[in-house]
């Protein structure tokens, strides 16, 4: 019961917080007073749903909303059966107002689809990532997208450092060999390095880069990053964190490549086979951003071929990966499904924050200026 208590005393929390913005004003056509059809697509809990109260980010306990949502006069439908012409979204597609969905079980929504939405005012990320949505296709039909911007940055940025500890010391074979019924040190232990000393790069330092930076720090490794806008002299100094201008002259200098950027046009396939050819022999790359921004068969390639000493990430293309995917078969990788931003903290800030957009939605109020992605036909600056 405290757990639960605690559960929407959060949600009343992030529902109260002040706006502010430098979008320019739009008044949504919904108010209290207007039913809605709202459809949220999420991953399916299956047994593990009722095993915590604060179990909040799957299909059985829908954001804990619905009550909420139904109790004002308003329809809503969750599924994870997302993908196809007969699937469960597809039927509602033609008539929902606002469609939720999450980075972690992305509901893919093309031009195709925003163009037999004729009800479609509002595609709300629970999470942060929006680039399963066709953003100039949203943007061209007038659609609002807004996702809950710093729900989860906290939950990647502290698992990006697991992964890197994780390939540093060469972790998964040694758990193999105690799943196993094995004992072979010299097999883990002539390719495990201490973090200490190290070169640590990341592509990108917004919100996740700069937690990531500031968490190495006391390891005492020389850290570079690169990014589109470079942190004030006085954030440097306290991180310890150096700027390179140029991420061709970064990369070659790093002994872990970190990637923090968002999937555009620009950095989908960035790294390709020239350019991690360019990175040091051995380098380890750990990738919670998105799967699209790597070419997959020049990692798998790399990998194979010991250029990349190993690879670690959380993140596929497409979601969730097929069980053929050459990145779940390549030698020297430490990957996951889609979790480092969906822990348990993580759910109750996304889930507040969808909550907060909703109620300002049915207000005609703005939403929190960082968490627009597109409004007024016009994209936020990091997907341009």
């Amino acid at each position: 019961m405290a757990m639960r208590q605690a559960t929407k005393a959060a949600i009343r929390a992030c529902a109260s917080s002040p706006s502010s913005g430098y979008f320019s004003r739009r008044h949504f056509n919904a108010s209290s007073g207007d039913s809605k059809k709202i459809v949220g697509v999420f991953y399916k809990a299956n047994e593990y749903a009722t095993k915590n109260p604060n179990f909040l980010g799957c299909v059985e306990n829908a954001l804990g909303i619905r009550d909420w949502l139904e109790s004002q006069g308003h329809q809503y439908i969750v599924t994870d059966d997302k993908e196809g012409p007969d699937c469960e979204l597809e039927k509602h597609i033609p008539d929902l107002h606002v469609l939720i969905s999450t980075p972690f079980h992305p509901a893919y929504v093309n031009a195709e689809r925003i163009k037999k939405a004729k009800n479609l005012k509002l595609l709300l990320t629970a999470g942060i990532g929006s680039d399963h949505i066709d953003l100039q296709a949203a943007a061209a039909a007038g659609l609002t997208v807004a996702e809950v911007t710093g729900s989860n940055v906290v939950s990647v940025a502290e698992d990006e450092l697991m992964r890197i500890l994780i390939l540093m010391r060469n972790f998964v074979p040694g758990y193999n060999q105690v799943v196993n019924g094995k004992w072979d040190v010299a097999s883990i232990s002539y390719r495990a390095y201490d973090l200490e000393g190290k070169t640590i790069g990341t592509v990108g330092a917004g919100r996740i880069g700069k937690l990531l930076l500031q968490r190495l720090k006391p390891f005492g490794c020389n850290l570079l990053y690169h990014d589109r806008l470079q942190m004030a002299p006085e954030l440097e100094k306290e991180i310890g964190a150096k700027y390179v201008e140029d991420m061709h002259e970064m990369l070659p200098q790093c002994d872990v490549v970190v990637v923090n950027m968002p999937l555009t046009e620009k950095t989908k396939g960035l790294f390709n086979r020239e350019l991690i050819g360019k990175m040091k022999k051995g380098v380890l790359i750990v990738n919670n951003a998105r799967g699209a921004i790597m070419e997959r068969q020049a990692v798998v390639e790399a990998v194979e071929s010991g250029h990349i000493g190993g690879y670690s990430g959380d993140v596929w293309d497409p979601q969730p990966a097929p069980k053929d995917h050459p990145w779940r078969y390549m030698p020297n990788q430490a990957m996951t499904p889609h979790i480092s931003g969906t822990t348990i903290d993580a759910q109750l800030r996304y889930a507040a924050g969808t909550k907060d957009m909703l109620e300002r939605y049915f207000k005609g109020e703005d939403f929190p200026a960082q968490n627009y992605i597109v409004k007024d036909g016009e994209l936020a600056p990091q997907y341009r």
